[in-house]
């Protein structure tokens, strides 16, 4: 039997404020707000969408609970989300230019063979840009 196709994944975040999280993936990430309501006095969920990567934002009055913070330091569950990114410089410097803050700056990890950097939302969630891309002969 053949396989049907899957073209992307979306995240589920539950967030203290919507309207604050879709201003700050707006703003600082460059993400485009495609849904927030249901109506524009009560906007408890929210949409953001970059190119095929897209994050759903929800407010149930419960605080957030990213993956670092189940984690207990150890160090091995931070992400909560992994958003493949072709040029990871290129996107780092955007980011850069738009006074965006690194929790993890760009860089390569042998353990991993991933090239990319980490950034953390106004919730705590961290998200992982990059990908594996071959880095021989990269200065």
């Amino acid at each position: 039997m053949k396989k049907a196709a899957i073209s992307g994944i979306a995240p589920f975040f539950i967030v203290r404020n919507v309207p604050a999280a879709l201003s700050f993936y707006r703003d600082r990430l460059g993400f485009d707000v495609t849904f927030q309501g249901p109506a524009e006095d009560d906007i408890f969920f929210g949409i953001v969408q970059r190119g095929a990567a897209m994050i759903l934002l929800k407010d149930i009055g419960v605080t957030p609970v990213p993956n670092y913070t189940r984690d207990i330091k150890k160090g091995i569950a931070r992400w909560d989300a992994y958003l493949h990114v072709p040029d990871p410089d290129a996107l780092a410097e955007e980011f850069i230019s738009r006074n965006v803050e690194f929790f993890q700056p760009l860089q390569d990890n042998d353990d991993d063979g991933l090239r990319g950097f980490e950034v953390q939302d106004a919730d705590g969630y961290v998200l992982f840009f990059g990908n594996t891309q071959d880095r021989a002969g990269r200065k």
